[in-house]
């Protein structure tokens, strides 16, 4: 071992490690499998092309979805953190990036907590079917109680705020628990119900009349949609969401994983099983919307909806038609999947904040919890459990995911790639660990086609939003500025505030190894130039 690492504290103290591969796989499942597999890829896949979109799907599956997963794989286990954490032994200056994605989570845990809380409202109120013959004046009127006017107001609405309450109560005690017996447990029981009630689910859909229409509307492909650069933009943009890439959430989960565990292998699993379950969610939604449509003696078309419409306005409908007392059945079937889903998701979420503010401090995984996990709680609540809840979540939801999760990929595939040129060592150590070996094509997939995607992406949108001649939504600009525009800027700037903290002495980066960086694998120093490089130990600790 070097001379430079006998300066290295007495007492290191390993990694949290989830208990095998197989819950590793499971809980990365629970991260990428979420509201938006259920309520986001059927109508997208309608709206570009049908059958057809499965084409454009595959490819961006392929070239860019599979190899950022891999990507996030590579960071995390090889240099074993939370996003600052991996991103500090990567290069100093670069921990800001990690803090980005950090603060990204953060302000995604907030309002998802929403949702959940809304979704377990609605499986009781599927028993007595509680939004009677309007489920939209119910939903936004009566259940929301919903402001008027964009604004900030601290009205509570109970109805929202104590079963968010129970949400966050439940999430950060399976966060409290630790990786092995919290994330691990929750998701190797939550994934294995939630696929179960899904199928279920869908199958109590195609027996219901106008299934089949349904189902064709969803499938006949429209070839000509290929030539449209948007339908393509469309499924890179799926892709690069639904499997939760881009985060730090993959990054984050990684670490947790053993020196010798099959990354690429993991990958390929847990990228196919996502893209088997988005497809599942679109025989089962569609089945549902075909069976509306024929009651309503109107097209598809004229019924077709995404995320909160579908969930909270369509389905109550679908529900209170359904036959032979089958509506009670798909309301619990199909709001329980909504909570399970998002339940995993949220806690992965959730998970890379706390882990890096433990990293950094050297605070216990229950003090971290009880304070910094309390005061995200308290926020949400009083953020989104009020009258004005829906609209903060609107404009969030969009500027954070547009111009906070793309940007942020962006300038870490950049960064990783081109300027610190070390895309070469990310995928030696791959391919050390996996049965999956990747060459140059990978390489050229992350180095090139992944960034001109992003580009292309972010700057498509900014065209959109800024193009318009109304604000986002038709909100006030002020409103939109604020809590839009001024969130997606304001967490980049508290990401460079937060890196500029000193570490403890008592953090991760003085107390805990990183197996595969310093020295504890004889394969990754074989050819003797790891010592000189920028992230050795020494640098590190700097």
């Amino acid at each position: 071992m070097s001379s430079q690492m006998t300066s290295a504290p007495a007492a290191s103290t390993r990694r949290e490690a989830f208990g095998g591969r197989w819950i590793f796989i499971l809980a990365a499942m629970g991260s990428a499998v979420g509201l938006g597999n259920i309520w986001r890829i059927p109508y997208i896949a309608y709206e570009n092309g049908g059958g057809a979109f499965i084409i454009p799907y595959l490819v961006a599956l392929l070239s860019a979805g599979i190899p950022l997963l891999f990507f996030d794989y590579a960071l995390g286990h090889r240099f074993k953190g939370s996003p600052p954490l991996a991103f500090r032994r990567l290069a100093k200056w670069t921990e800001t990036i990690g803090w980005w994605k950090a603060m990204i989570c953060v302000v995604i845990g907030l309002y998802y907590a929403a949702i959940l809380g809304w979704a377990a409202s609605y499986i009781f109120f599927s028993a007595t079917e509680a939004w009677g013959d309007d489920p939209d004046a119910f939903f936004f009127e009566n259940y929301l109680q919903m402001s008027e006017t964009p604004g900030v107001e601290l009205t509570i609405v109970p109805g929202v705020f104590w079963p968010m309450l129970a949400i966050w109560v439940a999430v950060l005690v399976v966060l409290a628990l630790g990786v092995r017996r919290g994330i691990g447990m929750a998701s190797a029981i939550g994934i294995p119900i939630l696929v179960l009630m899904f199928l279920v689910l869908v199958g109590i859909a195609l027996t219901l009349p106008g299934a089949i229409s349904g189902l064709d509307s969803l499938f006949t492909p429209n070839w000509a949609a290929l030539l449209d650069p948007g339908v393509w933009i469309a499924a890179y943009g799926q892709i690069f969401f639904s499997l939760s890439v881009g985060f730090g959430i993959m990054i984050t989960y990684s670490s947790y994983l053993k020196k010798r565990t099959n990354l690429t292998g993991s990958g390929l699993v847990v990228g196919f099983s996502n893209s088997g379950f988005e497809i599942l969610a679109g025989i089962g939604v569609f089945s549902a919307l075909g069976f509306m449509a024929q009651a309503a003696g109107v097209e598809i078309a004229e019924v077709v909806t995404s995320g909160i419409g579908l969930a909270f306005v369509a389905f109550p409908e679908i529900i209170s038609q359904a036959p032979l007392g089958l509506g009670p059945i798909i309301g619990v079937l199909f709001f329980g999947s909504l909570l399970f889903a998002g339940f995993t998701s949220m806690i992965s979420i959730l998970e890379v904040t706390l882990s890096a503010v433990k990293d950094k401090t050297g605070w216990s995984r229950t003090t971290v919890v009880f304070t910094f996990g309390v005061a995200l709680a308290l926020l949400s609540l009083l953020g989104f459990g009020t009258t004005s809840g829906l609209h903060l979540l609107d404009v969030s939801d969009y500027f954070v995911n547009q111009f906070g999760i793309v940007a942020a990929a962006l300038v870490a595939v950049v960064c990783v790639s081109w300027l610190l040129r070390r895309l070469d060592r990310m995928v030696k150590h791959l391919n050390m660990v996996s049965s999956f070996r990747l060459g140059s094509i990978y390489k050229f997939l992350i180095a090139v086609v992944l960034p001109i995607v992003l580009v292309y992406t972010l700057v498509a949108e900014m065209i959109s939003e800024l193009g318009g001649e109304e604000a986002y939504g038709g909100m006030p600009d002020w409103y939109v500025n604020t809590f839009g525009w001024g969130m997606a800027i304001s967490l980049i700037v508290i990401g460079f505030l937060l890196s500029l903290i000193p570490w403890s002495k008592n953090s991760a980066l003085y107390n805990e190894r990183s197996e595969n960086e310093y020295g504890l694998d004889a394969t990754d120093l074989a050819d003797g130039k790891h010592a000189a490089e920028p992230d050795t130990e020494q640098e590190v600790r700097s």
